[in-house]
């Protein structure tokens, strides 16, 4: 038996409960018959809770509406509206429904709100004079009874295909938990589908793409599984391990994700996650879940079944060791994953290593060839051009950060500065100061820090311009002095639009991106609608305007204040 198991308590008193009859991993019981369907159709998924999807974990159930728009969504129980957001991307229109369970539940990609709902998004639209709203709501403003229809299904914002998202959330903690606990289920009898296992060997160093990696194709079907070439595998020293899984359902092909994995070593558990519950803060740490060099490389998602030291996140309730396993014996050990779906179908792969006492290369304390960079320590580096500071817990693992000064790029206003690469990955932004030419002058606030091409967007302060990015790369200073672009899709000057429902428009920005758009007929302000998925702006005629000429007028203004207006005479 491995030492470290040996020495090892195993805490996972309590995180066993019955669910659809059988034993699923779950940190609290959840109320099953409060809640009821958002939609009057066949419960089908086209998506799952903490599914993996590229830089968060899917956040509710996407529940499936036949590949149209406007069925009616209800309350899934008494309660009242406490938010209301019409957002570019992301959710599109949404509803958040608070109810005295202490739950909230969310309603996503809604073509429309119904009409009393419709009114106060419209009523806040005029009031901000724009589209683009979010804002909460009183108690008894707009109070809602169980399987009320407050919008139809749609698919707005940052979808390709219609469909109804659906949370519960935690009102108190805003933490969103698997709509599945409360008894929204999926009719499922199929067992998760295993792909590739992967054994880890570490040498002292943090975790990245240098890593070593031993990738195990894997076959196998209706949750038995096995390695393609079974062989007994050679391990010592601290190990980690990893699978690639999915579900189905019996409503669809979608490849869904799992809900919990458990690592057994010699019959002992040391690693399990358990697809829960979580907070939005902590939804990028799906990059240190997943082997996020080998899904850059492959764009396969290879799940870790160890946590590196800087993760937090609610999806894992146990491990022992963070997951990292010594093998220090010379014994064979055997290496287990039971894979679940939230019916709790269950799927199972075992293999053996061989350990040995004896390493085979001596392991020298980790040597940073640049800075090294501490995930649970605040970290700064400095030049006299430029600045870099990371709050603890900003990190996932020690980063080795090697900073290298490259050439000014053409039209650029400061050297370039590169640090880090696409393979390590934060859970937030982080502050960057990069001090301009001396020739920028009255430029000043015209200025962006650009990385890789990209607007990491940026303010003049104290002699630097500062950005807060996301990513590493190589980062340099240039300035936007362009003013959006405006094309008129249906309109020109002089034309009649009396046959017409909407006038459309194109805009487009080429470095800072848009900030604000604003429409007026006649002088008077109008609202128009900016859409996700096609990128067209459009103001929708209303009964309100008169037979006769008119004047349309855009004025479109980008992050860096530059404007462009755009203005046409119209027949109605």
């Amino acid at each position: 038996m491995v030492k470290k198991l040996l020495a090892s308590t195993l805490l996972f008193v309590g995180f066993l409960c019955a669910a659809y009859a059988q034993d699923i991993v779950q940190t609290k019981q959840y109320p099953t018959n409060y809640f009821r369907y958002p939609l009057d159709l066949p419960p089908a998924t086209a998506g799952s809770f903490a599914e993996l999807r590229p830089n968060h974990f899917h956040s509710g159930l996407d529940f499936r509406t036949n590949q149209r728009d406007g069925y009616p969504v209800h309350a899934a129980a008494d309660g009242f509206v406490s938010r209301l957001r019409v957002q570019f991307g992301g959710f599109g229109n949404a509803i958040y429904i608070t109810h005295p369970n202490g739950y909230t539940t969310v309603y996503g990609h809604l073509q429309s709100f119904s009409p009393e709902i419709a009114k106060l998004v419209h009523d806040y639209q005029v009031q901000s004079k724009c589209d683009i709203v979010d804002f909460n709501l009183l108690p008894l403003q707009m109070p809602v009874i169980k399987g009320q229809v407050v919008a139809l299904s749609g698919h707005t914002g940052g979808v390709a295909g219609p469909h109804l998202h659906f949370e519960i959330r935690d009102t108190q903690t805003e933490q969103t938990i698997n709509p599945s606990l409360f008894g929204l289920t999926i009719p499922d009898n199929k067992p998760p589908i295993l792909g590739t296992a992967c054994i880890y060997r570490f040498t002292g160093a943090p975790f990245n793409e240098k890593t070593n990696r031993e990738l195990l194709p894997v076959v196998g079907a209706n949750g038995h599984y096995r390695l393609l070439k079974p062989h007994l595998i050679t391990v010592n020293g601290d190990v980690g391990f990893g699978i690639s899984a999915y579900d189905e359902n019996n409503t669809s092909v979608n490849h869904n994700g799992v809900y919990s994995i458990e690592l057994k070593v010699d019959g002992k558990t040391v690693f399990t996650f358990a697809a829960e519950r979580f907070a939005f803060d902590q939804t990028h740490a799906i990059n240190a879940y997943i082997d996020f060099p080998e899904f850059l490389n492959s764009g396969r998602f290879i799940q870790k079944c160890f946590i590196l030291p800087g993760s937090k996140i609610t999806l894992y309730p146990q491990s022992i060791n963070r997951g990292v396993v010594s093998f220090t014996d010379d014994s064979v050990h055997n290496i287990e994953y039971v894979v679940k779906d939230i019916a709790g179908n269950a799927s199972t792969l075992s293999f053996k290593v061989k350990s040995q006492s004896k390493v085979a290369h001596f392991i020298q304390a980790y040597k940073a060839l640049g800075t090294l960079f501490h995930y649970d320590k605040d970290n700064q580096y400095s030049t006299d051009k430029m600045k870099v500071n990371i709050l603890a817990g900003n990190l996932y693992d020690d980063v080795d950060l090697i900073f290298t000064t490259l050439p000014k790029k053409p039209g650029a206003f400061s050297a370039t500065y590169k640090f880090g690469d696409r393979y390590t990955s934060i859970n937030d932004s982080y502050d960057l100061w990069i001090k301009p030419d001396s020739n920028i002058g009255r430029y000043a606030n015209k200025a962006v820090i650009v990385n890789n091409g990209v607007c990491e967007g940026g303010v003049y302060e104290d002699g630097y311009i500062k950005c807060q990015p996301k990513s590493f790369g190589e980062f340099y200073i240039k300035l936007d002095t362009v003013p959006p672009h405006i094309s008129p899709v249906n309109i020109q000057n002089g034309a009649n639009m009396a046959g017409k429902r909407a006038i459309f428009m194109r805009m487009s920005d080429n470095l800072s991106g848009i900030k604000t758009y604003l429409g007026y007929i006649d002088g008077q302000w109008v609202l128009m609608a900016w859409d996700f998925k096609s990128k067209v702006l459009s103001y929708t005629f209303d009964d309100s305007l008169s037979h006769g000429k008119h004047t349309f007028e855009l004025t479109v203004t980008d992050q860096k204040d530059n404007s462009s207006t755009y203005k046409a005479d119209f027949y109605r």
